[in-house]
């Protein structure tokens, strides 16, 4: 057997979006070798209610010889990402999500094959799965013009950033009915004090009026949970902040479970319908982690405020498909401080820190911040942002001129997301239908 290149056992996923991102990984269920190593993408935005982490599924097979040894056992880790169509995705949502998306991708491409200490194999490979989540984006008043644009928009930027079709799925959330029904299906048993309690719906309700909020914003975090539970994740990695959701979907799971997941009428119900009479979902489990990768790209205006596509001022971020000219300008003009010469980590010069981070992200691969340092440490503001522009706007021209190339192919655009959506529905549609056996619906006539 060919020795292949040895991957980490763990399947990641994350939901990134103008504002909000969490992270979701299964645990292997196996040994884990010692070397072995979960990878976790950092998030490029936090405070925004939006989209949600999904999850990763593992699939186990054994075959073995007729002596018993010899055993190969086969796994798949599912791999699930996505980012919420709202407004223009802009450099921190490349930097901090969809570049490493790509990182991941061609980095663990190939199986993985290990033997294990009892002298029986294992062989794991990767399924990536990339999203536009759409069905969170409305979940604030919005333009249906520009959401369809918008969706359309970020799938030919996955494309035009490196996902690769051959390698990765692509597909549009709304796409996949399982996602809408199953929040329906577990609206349905989810306490309203449950969602009272959730502490990013009443920053934003406040924020937006009060009386003008809809129900989707209330029961977001519903529709969270049922991404992740579609997918059986039950590791999840996230950041402090999104504890609270995670928490949500483990209360929802045991409910859930306990409700419909006991008894002989159940296992009689998953006899009927030929499915194993196991409980639905996988509990998740909180993995806190702190940032890590790329640096979390911040405002132009403000060095101590996230990049966001939320911030009505257009010339706080770097959208990724903004012209040369509209990238200097935006150097040019944005927020710095007096003091010559630059550094790294001063609490009191966010902006320097900031603006080296993405000169930094945006110059060729080796480059380290010592090394950043050691060129740009004496000069003035004045000198600093023309060389940050044009790293900027050469490192974008490619992507560009790719996005322009694939948004102008609607044909191959929509055979793309038709082929994704279709290998996502495959998965996602086993985990509903199994919810709603549980649950004593009657199963549609074939």
């Amino acid at each position: 057997m060919a020795l292949l290149r040895r991957t980490s056992p763990e399947a990641v996923s994350a939901f990134h979006s103008g504002g909000y991102s969490i992270i979701s990984a299964t645990a292997a269920r196996l040994k884990m070798p010692k070397d072995s190593r979960a990878y976790v993408s950092s998030t490029s935005s936090s405070h925004h209610m939006s989209s949600e982490a999904i999850s990763s599924e593992t699939h186990h097979q054994v075959s073995s010889s007729k002596d018993g040894r010899n055993k190969i056992q086969q796994r798949t880790n599912r791999i699930l990402s996505g980012v919420q169509p709202t407004g223009s995705l802009h450099l921190g949502n490349y930097l901090g999500a969809i570049r490493q998306w790509v990182d991941f991708q061609n980095n663990n491409d190939l199986p993985t094959v290990e033997e294990r200490e009892d002298g029986s194999i294992l062989q794991v490979t990767n399924e990536n799965f990339f999203c536009v989540v759409d069905l969170h984006a409305i979940t604030m008043p919005h333009d249906p013009v520009e959401l369809s644009e918008s969706t359309l928009a970020s799938a030919a930027l996955y494309l035009a950033a490196g996902i690769d079709p051959q390698k990765s799925k692509i597909f549009v959330q709304s796409h996949v009915p399982a996602h809408s029904e199953m929040a329906w299906l577990l609206n349905c048993v989810t306490p309203m004090n449950w969602l009272e309690r959730m502490i990013q719906f009443k920053e934003k309700a406040r924020k937006q009026g009060g009386q003008s909020v809809g129900v989707g914003l209330f029961t977001y975090p519903v529709l969270m949970a049922a991404d992740i539970l579609l997918y059986q994740a039950n590791r999840v990695p996230v950041g402090e902040d999104q504890r609270q959701h995670l928490e949500l979907a483990r209360d929802i799971v045991r409910r859930f479970n306990d409700q419909y997941c006991r008894g002989n009428a159940f296992k009689k119900r998953c006899k009927e319908a030929g499915i194993p009479s196991r409980p639905v979902f996988t509990d998740p489990e909180a993995m806190i982690v702190k940032e890590g990768g790329t640096a979390r790209i911040m405002s132009l205006t403000d060095g101590t405020s996230k990049m966001s596509k939320s911030d009505p001022n257009d010339g706080s971020r770097i959208n990724i498909l903004d012209s040369p000219s509209e990238i200097r300008d935006k150097i040019k003009r944005c927020k710095t401080d007096v003091i010559v010469g630059l550094e790294w980590d001063n609490p009191d010069r966010p902006e320097a820190t900031n603006l080296l981070n993405i000169y930094l992200a945006v110059s060729p691969p080796g480059r380290t911040r010592e090394d950043i340092l050691g060129e740009v440490k004496d000069l003035s503001w004045g000198t600093f942002k023309p060389l940050l522009a044009d790293a900027v706007v050469a490192h974008l021209e490619p992507i560009q001129q790719r996005y322009y190339e694939v948004r102008g192919d609607n044909t191959y655009l929509s055979s793309v997301l038709k082929e994704g959506a279709d290998a996502a529905n495959e998965i996602a549609s086993k985990t509903l239908e199994a919810a709603k056996t549980a649950m004593g619906f009657t199963p549609r006539p074939n």
